[in-house]
């Protein structure tokens, strides 16, 4: 099927691509946002860089962890031997994945649709799918997962085309994809996979032979990208961190309880929606009669959405606990198919509903840019950001006010959202304690200590790893019997909440750091600029402490 091309609006992937890059990135590529999973993605690659040993992962503490499989462990791990132990390092390929995840859902609606128009709505709809940008600024599996997943679906998509032959590299993509996405993230790839390929053997508009979906030197080779990290590990540490694998996988993430599968159903199923505001709200006018049209028009991609989207949500249903992440994977899939019925549905004539969704995203903007400039008032001026914001927003303004390729604006000013948040973030982030006590053990002539133990917020533990890397090696105390361990450190770094525990008389604090405390976060805006500020944040500030044993001195 073709559709014509809309002079109003077209997109260039690779300039949203950018795009994405540029707003996004001076938010995510430091520790604006600190996941607390990040730790153990960038712990194990800084262990990797220090033993030589890239197929074990590890523990802040040590210990041996094999939770997930190794690909996202080596995404960090590749940024960290490019560009330092650093955290743009950490982070760098999780940015580009996400605008890669975004040139993909262009590329999958162009296999499905041949439609210019199509594939812009779609992939702006993805640049601005608010999980895929927290997801791009966090070195976790899921951006990764969504990333491979939609290789994956170019694949698929190829095979439920009917006007097409699948083209040679429709099975590589396909299990290729499936196989990336096992070693980012295990079985939900797997049965996503699974569930995709029986649907192409089963679906009754166009089914897909066995013979078609064998592809033996396809298979062999993902098969081998899927199973070689499984079989190393086997092979070096026996089975039992299969146990470990599969209590992450299967045990500890799945309900029993009726109600609480219902309830995260429930839970799922709206924030799936939320991902897509306003999109969805622009889609509704006219929505009955769009979905019979595009159902009479391609059944086999839309029962194909409807599978995935049940499968995902009953996925999400059964976990113990739930994320909004845990939904992305199929967010590009469900980001085209709402591109579809947004412009089979002429979405573009509704321009008060466009003008209406343009203008909240748009003076939400203003509202943090206002609020950034006041910030300078008082002596926090973030000129590139404040700068950036600002062609950005007088660019879009533009666009507003003449009425033209608004589904643009919206979808920039999303993303522009989250640059502006970084205006307060910087404040309350920067420096983190890391950074402190690195620029603290330079002005001491570099004398940082072998080896450190440290007691306090893990997450913490881990932006002080990166940072005192590769000087120091630091060690976590267990959560029980931390103090029995002390006797084997004598350097220390312990939070706050811990110090009055400890028994001082055998250290000596040679420096602490001082980071705003979010219970204080009025006061100290308040008297941000003020002579006063220095000693409210020294009396209100969370403190990391680094002390030296007495008799090491």
């Amino acid at each position: 099927m073709i559709f014509s091309k809309s002079p109003s609006l077209q997109i260039n992937p690779w300039v949203l691509m950018g795009i994405f890059c540029l707003l996004i990135g001076p938010f995510a590529l430091s520790f604006h946002m600190n996941y607390p999973d990040e730790m153990y993605y960038r712990d194990a690659a800084v262990e990797m860089m220090r033993n030589g040993d890239y197929l074990t992962t590890y523990l802040g503490s040590g210990e041996l962890r094999f939770k997930k499989p190794i690909l996202t462990y080596w995404a960090v791990l590749a940024g960290f031997k490019l560009f330092g132990v650093n955290a743009f390092a950490s982070r760098f390929f999780f940015l580009l994945a996400g605008a890669a995840t975004v040139g993909l859902t262009f590329r999958l609606s162009k296999v499905l649709f041949n439609s210019e128009k199509i594939a812009g709505v779609s992939a702006l709809i993805m640049a601005a799918n608010p999980v895929l940008i927290l997801s791009s600024g966090r070195s976790i599996p899921d951006v990764l997962l969504v990333l491979t997943m939609t290789i994956s679906a170019l694949g698929f998509a190829t095979y439920l085309n009917t006007e097409k032959t699948p083209p040679k590299w429709a099975p590589w993509a396909l299990y290729g994809g499936l196989a990336l996405a096992f070693e980012v993230k295990g079985l939900p790839a797997a049965a996503l996979g699974g569930i995709g390929i029986f649907y192409l053997l089963i679906n009754p508009w166009h089914k897909t032979s066995l013979k078609t979906l064998i592809h033996i030197p396809a298979i062999l080779v993902s098969l081998f990208i899927a199973l070689f990290w499984f079989v190393a590990m086997w092979k070096i540490h026996g089975p039992t961190y299969l146990d470990s694998f599969l209590g992450d996988q299967v045990g500890v993430r799945v309900a029993s309880k009726s109600f609480l599968v219902f309830k995260h159903g429930l839970i799922a199923t709206g924030v799936l929606l939320a991902m897509f505001i306003p999109w969805v709200l622009l889609a509704l006018p006219q929505l009955k009669s769009t979905l019979r049209k595009t159902w009479k028009s391609n059944p086999q991609f839309t029962g194909f959405v409807i599978l995935w989207t049940l499968a995902i949500l009953g996925m999400s249903a059964m976990t113990s606990v739930f994320y909004e992440r845990y939904l992305l994977p199929v967010a590009p899939v469900l980001a085209v198919y709402l591109g579809w019925i947004l412009v089979e549905g002429n979405f573009e004539s509704r321009k008060l509903g466009l003008k209406i969704s343009a203008w909240i995203f748009y003076t939400l903007n203003l509202i943090l840019l206002l609020a950034g400039l006041y910030l300078g008032t008082k002596g926090h001026i973030a000129w590139f950001r404040l700068l950036l914001i600002g062609l950005s927003l007088a660019y879009l303004g533009r666009l507003l006010l003449s009425g033209q390729k608004l589904p643009k604006v919206i979808s920039y000013s999303w993303l522009l959202i989250f640059l502006g948040y970084s205006l307060f973030t910087s404040l309350i982030s920067f420096p983190h304690p890391g950074q402190q006590l690195a620029r603290y053990f330079a002005t001491q002539d570099d004398l940082a200590p072998k080896e450190m133990a440290f007691k306090g917020n893990d997450h913490i533990s881990s932006k002080i790893r990166i940072s005192l890397y590769p000087k120091t090696t630091l060690v976590n105390l267990e959560k029980t019997g931390w103090r029995e361990r002390l006797d084997s450190f004598d350097h220390l770094i312990i939070e706050d909440r811990f110090y009055d525990s400890l028994d001082q008389k055998h250290f000596l604090e040679d420096f602490h750091t001082v980071n705003w405390s979010s219970r204080a976060i009025p006061e100290l805006i308040d008297a941000l600029g003020k002579t006063e500020f220095d000693s409210l944040l020294e009396a209100k500030g969370k403190k990391y402490y680094y002390l030296r044993r007495i008799s090491a001195q």
